[in-house]
């Protein structure tokens, strides 16, 4: 690690080449091999020091995105999620969101949601993120970013989440306002409670514009949450585009869900890309 928690650390520093099949995938203009840049960073927030992934293309200085994991946190799932991103003309910035408890990534995939045990493994290490600490590590992560080269400072930011990330992009879009212009929740949990933080009563505070995609199942249990997030974008004025996918379940963009003898699996190829089409879709419409 860098003695200066805001310098790259180069112990780690990767280079690799995608090919012109991702970069197409993700959205890129230039059908050429590009060169992606991915490295483990450190950032100083109010609560302390933060490990991340930044990725990006080598040449050239490109709008930025936060990506916020889902509760497993930072892992190499994620950040080949990011490489495909950056191979379309991004900077993403993947955070450890464990960092006051735990180095990446915090949480086995094989964890047991049905055991006590690891369910309070999994509330220790979310405790400490608060509506709060999140918009707090939203602002040094976006100062951060800022501060690269490889950032076009003059263009919007964009944000997006997966399970406990989905809420963390509406903390961070309210958080920064001017800086943030697009923001995308999948599968995103708790984005509407029936708390004074809930993260749907923030959208009075956003500029930006919004994509959610919610699983059939998450819908099932809590049918009016779709309902009660158009209500707030409406009543915002702010452009907001939500829907369920059906027959799609909690967790299906991410490759390396855990899989269930006798169950269906959770990751969906097909849906999953067509997610990631939304989500590019919405940063270019954004200008991001």
């Amino acid at each position: 690690m860098s003695e200066d928690p805001n310098t790259i650390s180069r112990r780690e520093f990767t280079a690799l080449s995608i090919a012109a099949g991702v970069a197409a995938a993700a959205g890129a203009s230039n059908p050429a091999v590009a060169e992606i840049m991915d490295m483990d960073v450190t950032i100083t927030t109010p609560d302390g020091v933060c490990d991340a992934a930044l990725v990006h293309v080598k040449q050239g200085a490109s709008p930025a995105v936060i990506m916020f994991t889902d509760v497993f946190g930072l892992r190499p799932v994620m950040r080949d999620m990011a490489k495909r991103l950056a191979a379309g003309g991004y900077t993403v910035l993947v955070p450890n969101p464990f960092y006051r408890t735990t180095k990446a990534p915090g949480l086995s995939t094989d964890i047991d949601f049905n055991s006590a045990a690891d369910r309070a493994k999994i509330d220790a290490l979310r405790a400490p993120l608060t509506a709060d600490a999140v918009m707090r590590d939203a602002v040094a992560y976006v100062k951060f970013l800022d501060a690269q080269t490889s950032v076009n400072t003059k263009a919007s930011m964009g944000v997006f989440g997966y399970c406990m990330g989905g809420p963390m992009t509406m903390q961070a879009a309210a958080a920064l306002p001017s800086r943030i212009g697009a923001g995308a929740s999948f599968h995103g949990g708790g984005l509407v409670t029936d708390k004074p933080d809930s993260p749907h009563l923030l959208v009075p505070k956003i500029k930006a514009k919004y994509y959610f995609g919610i699983a059939m199942n998450d819908d099932q249990r809590q049918p009016d949450a779709k309902t009660q997030l158009k209500q707030a974008f409406q009543a915002a004025k702010l452009p907001a585009k939500i829907e369920v996918y059906d027959g799609c379940l909690h967790g299906w963009c991410i490759k390396d869900m855990p899989m269930t003898p006798g169950k269906p699996a959770i990751y969906n190829e097909a849906q999953a890309e067509r997610a990631w089409g939304e989500l590019v879709g919405l940063f270019k419409r954004a200008n991001v």
